[in-house]
């Protein structure tokens, strides 16, 4: 019997979008155990006025600790003067954002280019 993952695989990675915003493309399990992986990236984005775009895609679960660090990024972006958005929020992530109200918080797409579009 193996031992199971005490840590989920998270991978985070930043670049640019063709179209020109900030790109972060998160997937896995965002949680307490590595979701400072988010908050680092998020912390050294330079949220400019092209905008900033975290695609959620490849999210498999996202906990309260995962919530604050999008909120968190919402929070920095919106102090920078810099339009944020978010990309791909699958079924569980989008009944957590309907309940806790983060509709109100965040502009959220289906795909990446709709969510650039709409920067």
């Amino acid at each position: 019997m193996s031992d199971p993952d005490p840590d989920p695989v998270l991978t985070v990675s930043a670049g640019l979008h063709p179209a020109g915003p900030v790109l972060i493309t998160v997937a896995g399990e965002l949680d307490f155990s590595n979701s400072a992986d988010l908050r680092d990236v998020i912390r050294d984005t330079d949220f400019t006025p092209q905008g900033t775009v975290i695609d959620l895609t490849g999210v498999q679960y996202c906990d309260s600790t995962g919530i604050t660090v999008l909120v968190t990024a919402s929070q920095q972006a919106e102090k920078a003067g810099s339009p944020l958005a978010l990309a791909g929020l699958g079924d569980s992530l989008r009944r957590v954002f309907a309940i806790a109200g983060l509709y109100e918080v965040f502009s959220c797409h289906p795909t990446v280019d709709e969510a650039v579009k709409a920067l």
